[in-house]
């Protein structure tokens, strides 16, 4: 039996044979031009909850499924997309996400150290807010170290937001990250969120934090209709109960920015982590890096030259140290 021969069209582009006889499928996909733009705010077992034309008069959620043509590629909260189908966002109709634009950040974890798979969190955001509570349940600053970790490695600037101000003082704990020059909030239950919501400000913010610290109730006090489940922490292990199960991204009042609240976290894998994504987020030492560090240095061995940057009087031994405490974070999970 002969070997059909597949032909190439004129641009080279794969063609083959239909079914019975039918017209030649190609692997060339449409454009779409005429797509709309989105903004996807939901997840939820493969919908995808967008807003369409936003920030003008014709603003409108719409719901999604994702085009086949996109293959393999994921889509977040937080991701800019391009939709066609029905956009109206009438009841009970769906459009298809055939485009995921380019994305400026992305906040990615493992599930844990050894695992090659990376998972992103939320896309296009440019703050990360760590909630940590200062007691109820107690500062985990290995945690807090690995989170900051992920949010240089996404390029993202960084605000330590200290919750449970009235159990606990938080004097000790800002001591621990002033040497990186993390800027940071501190808030007490009933009290007012003025400096948060100053930090918020015109930023697409998203906020990371394990379970029971209390990033639902900061939520809904940012966004009275949010209506994020809350929970209590366990008295016997002093953790949190998981209450958040999906990522959401929520307009501030006023169209003043976004927030993200994501799930509550026990574990924050960072195999996917390289040192110098880490160093470059802090110039003074990492202009010493490129000046005096060898080859593929960790900058945690003795022939790291940013002890001899430090010494002659470019950076202070403080600020080095704690940049190696959280490079160190890199080698294991927090207790």
């Amino acid at each position: 039996m002969a070997r059909r021969v597949q032909d190439y069209d004129e641009d080279d582009v794969r063609v083959r044979p239909g079914r019975r006889g039918s017209r030649p499928r190609t692997r060339r996909r449409p454009a779409h031009e005429d797509a709309s733009t989105g903004f996807v705010t939901a997840v939820d077992r493969g919908r995808y909850r967008c807003l369409v034309d936003a920030g003008t008069s014709g603003e409108r959620p719409v719901t999604a499924m994702r085009a086949r043509e996109l293959g393999r590629k994921g889509v977040v909260v937080g991701d800019r997309v391009a939709l066609v189908g029905d956009v109206s966002g009438a009841p009970d109709t769906l459009a298809r996400i055939v485009r995921v634009e380019p994305r400026a950040s992305s906040l990615r974890r493992t599930a844990d150290d050894s695992d090659p798979f990376e998972r992103i969190i939320v896309a296009n955001a440019d703050q990360l807010v760590i909630v940590t509570a200062l007691a109820d349940p107690e500062p985990r600053p290995r945690m807090i170290d690995r989170q900051l970790v992920a949010g240089y490695d996404a390029g993202m600037d960084p605000l330590l937001c200290l919750t449970k101000a009235d159990l606990a003082d938080p004097d000790g704990l800002v001591a621990e990250y002033a040497p990186l020059g993390v800027p940071y909030v501190v808030t007490r239950r009933g009290g007012d969120l003025d400096d948060l919501r100053g930090h918020l400000s015109g930023r697409t913010s998203v906020l990371v934090g394990h379970s029971g610290v209390g990033k639902s109730t900061l939520v809904n006090a940012l966004v009275p209709d949010a209506e994020r489940a809350v929970s209590q922490v366990n008295a016997v292990t002093g953790r949190g109960r998981h209450t958040s199960s999906s990522a959401i991204a929520l307009e501030l009042p006023g169209g003043d920015g976004w927030i993200i609240d994501t799930p509550g976290v026990r574990s924050f894998g960072l195999a996917h982590v390289e040192p110098e994504n880490v160093i470059n987020a802090f110039e003074d030492l990492a202009e010493g890096a490129a000046e005096r560090c060898p080859p593929l240095c960790d900058h945690l061995q003795e022939s790291c030259g940013l002890d001899g940057w430090v010494e002659d009087g470019h950076a202070s031994r403080a600020r080095l140290d704690s940049l190696r405490r959280l490079l160190a974070s890199r080698e294991g999970e927090p207790e």
